[in-house]
């Protein structure tokens, strides 16, 4: 379904009076870029040459980053550690206009980076510094005080599971019962190794993988054209009766991404992709852009096919990469 750049436009000028609040795992993402330029006399390993270094918000604050970038308002509940690296995340998001008033030390943790070692534009390595604890009760009381602080002037509520522990049932129960009582959009980005029941959600993410685990059904390779890929239909219908959402968005890589709904035929909308060089991020930059787009009144299926148009832009960017509404509304105009 091709939408009219007008149509679009008219989407887009919403966007700045909606306020999303992001729930979820926090992270920082750290990107070293350099050169290699031999062996190491070490080890048989490449020696990386650091020509620059760069670090973004991760995991759920990477949602927050990609909702700002698109105009709206934001704010972010989580945890980080007591370190350097909370710190940095703080002072990123900030300087990003995300509110942070929900972002809660806990010294019993530490903050959850992601370091990527990238040369010719190749990552090499990547080195995780964690730390998967349960969400301790007392953390989860502050979460749920500030949530329930904001929850009635926002338009929406996203849940991004990362599964490093922040998002556990009694955390999911509570959320859920608010946004229900507030009549509020709610979105789930969920984590297939962290099975938990939602709550009749207005929308759930996936991509094919974390479906197909989340199913049941063993994994299979997709099918051309998507309309005729029997097994993810399967998975679709089988997500539709486990998680109650009103609609199942999962994002297909190369294919672009398919939408569910009750009573309705699979949606399918192709990759909007031009380049690919890096798919860091672009599921949350699809949950954002889905969840937006929603919350200024678009149609599932618009919905879809912004998000879609959101995701193709950040892939064909180097490191956690956004997009913008004038980028989106360009995107329409050349791709249709």
């Amino acid at each position: 379904m091709k939408m009219k750049p007008e149509r679009v436009k008219e989407i887009l000028s919403k966007f700045k009076n909606q306020k999303i609040i992001v729930i979820g795992d926090l992270m920082l993402d750290e990107f070293i870029y350099g050169r290699v330029i031999r062996i190491s006399p070490e080890a048989p390993v490449p020696v990386v040459e650091v020509t620059k270094e760069e670090r973004y918000p991760g995991g759920a604050s990477n949602v927050a980053r990609n909702l700002r970038a698109m105009g709206c308002q934001v704010d972010i509940i989580g945890q980080v550690g007591k370190d350097s690296y909370a710190s940095q995340l703080q002072e990123l998001l900030q300087a990003d206009g995300i509110g942070i008033s929900g972002v809660i030390t806990n010294p019993n943790t530490r903050t959850v980076v992601k370091t990527r070692v990238i040369a010719r534009h190749q990552q090499m390595v990547r080195v995780d510094r964690e730390y998967r604890e349960r969400l301790q009760v007392q953390i989860a009381d502050k979460a749920i005080a500030e949530f329930k602080s904001k929850i009635k002037e926002a338009h929406a509520v996203i849940i991004e599971d990362y599964g490093k522990g922040f998002v556990t049932q009694m955390l999911v129960d509570r959320v859920s019962n608010l946004v229900s009582t507030q009549k509020k959009i709610l979105a789930v980005d969920p984590n297939p190794y962290n099975p938990l029941h939602w709550h009749e959600p207005t929308v759930v993410k996936p991509n094919r993988l974390e479906a197909f685990a989340a199913s049941g059904i063993v994994y299979s390779e997709p099918v051309n054209p998507v309309e005729k890929d029997t097994a993810l239909d399967r998975v679709g219908k089988i997500l539709l009766e486990k998680w109650r959402p009103q609609h199942l968005l999962i994002t297909l890589g190369d294919q672009g991404m398919a939408l569910f709904q009750r009573n309705k035929p699979l949606y399918h909308t192709p990759t909007k992709a031009q380049e690919v060089f890096d798919v860091t991020g672009a599921g949350d930059t699809a949950i954002s852009a889905y969840t937006l787009a929603l919350s200024a009144g678009a149609t599932p299926p618009d919905a879809a096919e912004i998000a879609n148009h959101a995701a193709g832009l950040v892939v064909g960017k180097l490191g956690t990469a956004v997009t913008n509404q004038t980028e989106i509304l360009e995107s329409f105009k050349k791709n249709g």
